[in-house]
């Protein structure tokens, strides 16, 4: 009776009626329930109606029936697998393999969970053995490859996958793994072309469409991403992946608003998304919504302390914020974890939270090793230019209405033709600004590459046969230094923009001079140094200043009392000089620190800490921001004294100061950051205003505060020295510039190695 309800079920089941294939189990295991033809074919049925938790318990109790099945064992490996119980199912995938050596699902089988394991090595060999049993299976092969991508082999994936397409050539996982392979190789037109196939073959591949549009995202193209991503959302509207390269997208293309949205979505969808977490915490950076940052900082590293560079990021975000709680203790984190080699904080941030010059060294070559590395062909071969001029190409994103804009306007302008060839390399969309319009006249070629992957641009610099690129971003927003790796010309200067190394091999020099970076301070740079004879900070002599100042009451400050200013981002305010701050304000009867409208907490943050230190916060006065340069500068001139800061001193805003009439006291740093100050006041005739302490820095503020003859005389002197001393010279700035690019170029033509040189002070 039993054996003959067992038969027809089988029947059942291969007829299709799994209800029916079930009833006859089910009847069976009412009157034998220890049947193991009964349980294994009731687990089986039942799993492909997905019914996991049932079918493991069935198949459990078949398995210890009868021990020696190793179908029964694999078929609940499988279950276990659908369960997300990975240990497990390597265990039952063990036992059919102890059972039949030769069991080619369980291989595959092993193989797939070991890789959810991690345990990549195990799972190669796993496959391995399944292609000596069966060379010929497209499926195998591109389990292969996948095991490879994950070890970070693809060009071994890669081959991988020709044997698969080989077998197969409609295998539209293969096709889809062959486009990661070439993405990570760098090779994103193949790539594009391998996730067109997957999708020819699978068109509801979600893997193949994200892929794609990462890889279009790669390109900078940006829009064809998005309607990517916008075809995938339309079939899984809840896809995280999706919604995370959605965000990543929109942030790029400046759609703020929808790229939020998008990524609020995929971390409420999934909480415990890191990469959710990380990719909104990218955007609500470029949104300059810090606090909100913060938070996600902290949840994200909730999930996994030691997710790359969010510890950091939070120190920074922190910063931004004016929120110093545990900055020492982030401070002393980020530092060991740098120690270790580990990927804490990016370079740019590290500027901000650190005054160790070998610390900021080791942090930009972690970063390059870990986003930038040399690949190993070089865009540029050896070959040697034989031009009439020098070709020179400046690489930014910010040739628009920007601070770097507005110190270098003026260069590009100076620069001498008869032997000069200046292209401009723009990362940015245009702003439609007069500064954009200005800059594009100021050089002889002006080419946007903001659509244009980094391998493209690389091509054109190639193309243009360059003989110097100088690069004015290093590692601010929007910069590109994987453009940099791929060398697209002989030579390679990192200048203005990143005031620190690059630790790349592949740039070849640093402009500086001998204030901001001191001959002993050379092992902390991979960069080989030029010094420049005044300053290394460019400037625009030509910039005009509005001819009316506002009153002080249009200012939003008082009539009367001594005004303190630094229009610094909040970023380089630490505890240690607010501290200071606030003991001059204190003993500066009616005095007010003037300062830049920030972020709300920030604001909000200063305010409390001036009323901890027994300062009325009415005394912090908040400046909005100002369109027109022209109108900033003419309102600096209500300030009586700029006061500097540290780690990280005022730069461009430093020098509007200066250019405005406004003398600066700053404390020399132990950084190129730091040291700023120093070179510009040097410059401008006014080394005096440079304290070597910040007891000396606080002392000198006071001075001028309580001594207005000695202001009046610093204020007349730096009146009569912005004419006639270095500092806003841009002729003779730009001719110094040409000296040290005559040089290097020369040295380039006899294939010599870089070498730190001064340049010698000329008269244009």
């Amino acid at each position: 009776m039993i054996d003959a309800l067992i038969n027809n079920a089988y029947r059942a089941h291969q007829k299709g009626n799994r209800n029916e294939a079930v009833r006859l189990c089910r009847e069976v295991l009412r009157q034998d329930p220890n049947n193991f033809n009964a349980l294994y074919l009731l687990g089986f049925v039942i799993s492909e109606q997905r019914q996991f938790d049932e079918a493991a318990v069935l198949l459990a109790k078949a398995v210890k029936v009868n021990a020696g099945s190793a179908d029964a064992w694999y078929n609940y490996g499988v279950i276990l697998q659908n369960l997300n119980r990975a240990a497990d199912a390597l265990a039952a995938y063990e036992k059919a393999l102890e059972i039949r050596a030769g069991f080619i699902d369980a291989l595959i089988n092993r193989g797939i969970v070991l890789l959810a394991l991690k345990r990549r090595d195990e799972a190669l060999a796993s496959f391995d053995k399944a292609l000596a049993l069966k060379p010929d299976d497209s499926e195998i092969w591109n389990n292969r490859a996948t095991a490879l991508l994950e070890m970070e082999r693809p060009g071994d994936a890669l081959t991988s996958l020709g044997r698969a397409l080989a077998l197969d050539r409609k295998n539209a996982d293969a096709w889809s793994n062959r486009g990661v392979a070439l993405q990570r190789l760098n090779r994103q037109i193949e790539a594009l072309e391998s996730f067109g196939k997957a999708l020819a073959f699978n068109p509801d591949s979600f893997g193949a469409l994200t892929n794609r549009a990462h890889t279009l995202m790669e390109l900078h193209r940006h829009q064809e991403a998005l309607k990517e991503l916008d075809r995938a959302l339309a079939f899984s509207p809840d896809y995280v992946e999706a919604l995370i390269n959605r965000g990543v997208v929109l942030t790029a293309l400046k759609e703020y608003p929808a790229a939020l949205a998008s990524l609020s979505k995929a971390v409420e969808l999934r909480p415990d998304s890191t990469a959710a977490l990380f990719a909104r915490i990218n955007s609500l950076l470029v949104m300059k919504r810090f606090e909100e940052a913060a938070a996600d900082c902290e949840s994200l590293l909730k999930l996994d302390p030691e997710f790359n560079y969010v510890l950091g990021f939070l120190a920074f975000f922190r910063l931004q914020c004016c929120d110093w709680r545990d900055l020492e203790s982030l401070r002393a984190a980020v530092r060991a974890a740098l120690r270790d080699g580990k990927r804490v904080i990016a370079p740019f941030a590290e500027l901000a939270l650190s005054a160790d010059p070998d610390e900021q060294l080791r942090c930009a070559r972690i970063c390059v090793a870990d986003r930038y590395p040399q690949p190993i062909h070089s865009l540029w071969q050896g070959e040697r230019y034989d031009h009439r001029k020098i070709r020179v190409a400046y690489l930014s994103g910010d040739f628009n209405n920007t601070a770097v804009a507005t110190l270098i306007a003026g260069v590009l302008e100076q620069h001498d033709r008869t032997r000069f060839e200046i292209t401009a390399i723009s990362f940015a969309r245009s702003d439609n600004s007069q500064m954009r319009a200005r800059l594009m006249k100021a050089v002889d070629r002006f080419t946007d590459v903001w659509g244009h992957s980094d391998g493209e641009a690389g091509a054109f610099l190639r193309q243009m046969e360059i003989d110097i690129i100088v690069d004015l971003m290093g590692f601010t927003g929007g910069s590109r230094p994987r453009l940099l790796s791929l060398r697209g010309a002989p030579v390679q200067v990192n200048f203005l923009g990143f005031p620190g190394t690059m630790g790349a091999d592949y740039i070849d020099y640093i402009i500086a001079d001998k204030f901001v970076v001191p001959r002993e301070d050379r092992p902390y740079f991979d960069e080989t140094l030029i010094h420049l004879p005044d300053t290394y900070l460019p400037s625009d002599s030509t910039r005009p200043i509005a001819e009316r100042t506002p009153t002080r009451t249009e200012a939003g400050l008082p009539e009367k009392g001594f005004v303190f200013c630094s229009f610094n981002n909040t970023y380089k305010l630490s505890p240690e000089l607010f501290e200071i701050w606030m003991r001059i304000l204190r003993a500066v009867p009616g005095s007010v620190l003037w300062l830049p409208e920030s972020n709300p907490a920030a604001l909000r943050n200063l305010k409390r800490e001036a009323g901890a230190r027994e300062v009325d916060p009415q005394r912090l006065i908040f400046a909005p921001f100002l369109s027109a340069a022209e109108d900033h500068l003419a309102r600096l001139r209500l300030a009586d004294l700029f006061l500097d800061t540290l780690p990280y001193n005022a730069h461009t805003t430093a020098a509007d100061a200066l250019w405005a009439g406004v003398p600066v006291v700053t404390a020399i740093g132990t950084t190129f950051a730091g040291r700023v100050g120093a070179s510009l006041l040097n410059a401008v005739g006014l080394p005096e205003l440079v304290a070597k302490s910040l007891g000396e820095y606080e002392s000198l503020a006071m001075k001028f505060a309580f001594e207005p003859a000695a202001l009046a005389d610093v204020k007349a002197r730096l009146h009569s020295n912005r004419t006639t001393q270095p500092l806003f010279n841009t002729v003779r700035f730009t001719r110094h510039l040409e000296a040290a690019y005559t040089k290097i170029w020369e040295r380039s033509q006899r294939s010599e190695r870089p070498t730190h040189f001064a340049v010698e002070p000329i008269q244009p």
